[in-house]
C-alpha cells in the first residue's frame, strides 16, 4: 500500500470494499473562535445570502455562505513553499524571487498532488504507557523506535506517518489557548525526530498539535527546525491539527490513506480533511 505498489493498493482497496470499509474522519471542524495558531487568519463564516431574502415566483428561496481563512487553519498541509530557510525554499528556489507578485511562484499548493497511500499511525503515548505526552515534551528517535517496535508496524518508502502525542484531546476543550499550548509548551518531535522520518523517506508526517513539533514552554514557534528537515531540507509534506484520538483508540496502526488539497494556486498550504480508510471489522 505504498505509493510504489499501486497493484497492491488496488487490490487491497477492492477486497476492502467486497467486506465493507471503515473509514476515520482525521479533520478537525472549522468554527468560529476554533483554536488556531496567531500567526494566521482566523476561521470567519457568515450568511449574506438568507432564506427569505429573495423567493421565487414557486416559493423556494436559498441561503448561501461566505467563508474566509487563513491557509494553515484548522487540518492542514504546508506546501513546501511555506518555508524557507537562508532565503531558500526546497530545491534551492530564491524565496523572494518566488514571492514576487504577492502569490508563490513554485511549490504553491496546486502542486500538491493527491494522496492515496499507505498510511502509518504511531500512537507515542500509547506505546510508552502514558494517555499523553507532557506539555513540551520532544518526541526522540528512541520514542519512535520504541512505538514502531511495540505496534509492529514499519515505516516505508513513501508512507505518510502520523504521530499521536495525545495533545489533540484538548481541541475544543476549555478556551482555545489550551490547545495552543503557548505559555505550557506543546509535545512534538524535534530536528531529530524530523531526520528519523526524513531517513525513512516519508511522503508526508503529520500530529495532532497546531504546530507538528515540539513547543517549549513560552517559547511558541520562535524556533520551528522539524519545518526546516522536512519542508526546506527533504521536500516532505507536513500535516497540521489532525483528529487521531479515534483511530488511536481503535488500535488502528496501519491504514489507506486519502488527502485531497485544494487547488489554491500559488498559496503556502491548504485546508483539507484527511481520511483514514481500513477493512470493516468482522462482528
Amino acid at each position: 500500500m505504498t505509493a510504489l505498489d499501486a497493484p497492491a493498493v488496488a487490490g487491497w482497496l477492492t477486497g476492502a470494499l467486497g467486506g465493507g470499509v471503515e473509514v476515520f474522519d482525521l479533520g478537525r471542524p472549522l468554527y468560529r473562535g476554533m483554536p488556531q495558531s496567531p500567526n494566521h487568519p482566523p476561521y470567519w463564516h457568515t450568511l449574506p445570502r438568507r432564506h427569505g431574502d429573495a423567493v421565487r415566483a414557486d416559493g423556494g428561496s436559498a441561503a448561501a455562505d461566505h467563508i474566509s481563512l487563513g491557509t494553515h487553519v484548522g487540518t492542514h498541509v504546508d506546501a513546501f513553499s511555506h518555508v524557507s530557510h537562508d532565503g531558500r525554499l526546497f530545491g534551492g528556489v530564491d524565496a523572494a524571487e518566488a514571492q514576487r507578485g504577492g502569490s508563490m511562484s513554485a511549490h504553491g499548493a496546486e502542486t500538491i498532488e493527491p494522496m492515496f497511500r499507505r498510511g502509518v499511525l504511531l500512537d507515542v503515548p500509547g506505546a510508552l504507557g502514558l494517555p499523553t505526552c507532557e506539555p513540551g515534551y520532544e518526541i526522540t528517535p528512541d520514542d519512535l523506535d520504541l512505538t514502531v517496535r511495540r505496534q509492529g508496524v514499519d515505516v516505508r518508502d513513501g508512507d505518510v506517518v502520523l504521530l499521536r502525542s495525545g495533545w489533540g484531546a484538548r481541541f475544543g476543550q476549555g478556551g482555545p489557548a489550551e490547545y495552543i499550548g503557548h505559555d505550557s509548551g506543546v509535545p512534538g518531535i524535534g530536528e531529530a525526530g524530523a531526520r528519523w522520518l526524513a531517513e525513512r523517506r516519508v511522503h508526508a508526517a503529520g500530529a495532532d498539535t497546531i504546530a507538528f513539533e515540539c513547543l517549549p514552554p513560552g517559547r511558541g514557534h520562535s524556533l520551528l527546525p522539524a519545518h526546516r528537515v522536512l519542508l526546506v531540507e527533504h521536500g516532505t509534506y507536513i500535516i497540521e491539527t489532525l483528529d487521531l484520538e479515534r483511530i488511536a483508540a481503535a488500535a488502528v496502526h496501519e491504514f489507506l490513506f486519502v488527502l485531497s488539497p485544494l487547488k489554491l494556486v500559488g498559496a503556502t498550504g491548504s485546508p483539507v480533511r484527511p481520511l483514514a480508510v481500513t477493512p470493516k471489522a468482522a462482528s
